[in-house]
């Protein structure tokens, strides 16, 4: 898997101070996309294990409330599966900082079993993801007043209380981004 962009301080995507990982390939290729260049999958530069300790690295300090997988597409197959053992690393060192995706992908339509992004590895990275933004950026539909999205027809899915009673729940109300903080 390559990479776009690290980001050690990011407050745009996600509740808190945040570190952000840009993964390159996406085969979305949203109107408007934000990120464009990173839809190519050798975009960047390869993601190897010394990104992963700086990653981590960065995620050490007290005020950093966790990371955010973001792109191009993290759920694309091939970076599903570049991704997993990954966050499994980061969520064995740090249990209690958050993991934040955002896909264009939507969660019970393609990345759930039977789904067109569904691989051997979804599930289990999906469990240790904490928040999943899910959805095809819609560029007629883009609101910049949105908080932790690009446009209206995207959802904020807690998918920790999801898991719990199986259903989808959302966090797209100012009262659950407040308990967050």
């Amino acid at each position: 898997m390559n990479y776009a962009d690290i980001k050690r301080i990011d407050v745009a995507n996600g509740v808190g101070v945040r570190v952000s990982l840009f993964v390159s390939g996406c085969t979305h290729k949203c109107k408007g996309c934000f990120n464009s260049e990173a839809w190519d999958f050798n975009y960047g530069k390869p993601f190897t294990q010394q990104q992963e300790k700086e990653i981590i690295g960065y995620l050490a300090p007290e005020y950093i409330a966790g990371l955010t997988l973001l792109g191009g597409e993290p759920m694309e197959h091939s970076n599903q599966r570049a991704l997993l053992p990954f966050i499994e690393k980061v969520k064995k060192a740090y249990p209690n900082k958050t993991v934040w995706c955002y896909s264009g992908y939507t969660y019970d339509k393609d990345l759930l079993a039977g789904g067109r992004a569904h691989t051997e590895c979804t599930d289990k990275l999906l469990s240790l993801i904490d928040v999943l933004v899910d959805g095809e950026f819609v560029e007629k539909l883009k609101n910049l007043s949105l908080r932790f999205k690009g446009s209206a027809n995207q959802r904020i899915i807690d998918l920790n209380a999801t898991r719990k009673c199986g259903k989808i729940v959302r966090w797209d109300n100012d009262e659950s981004f407040d308990a967050l903080l």
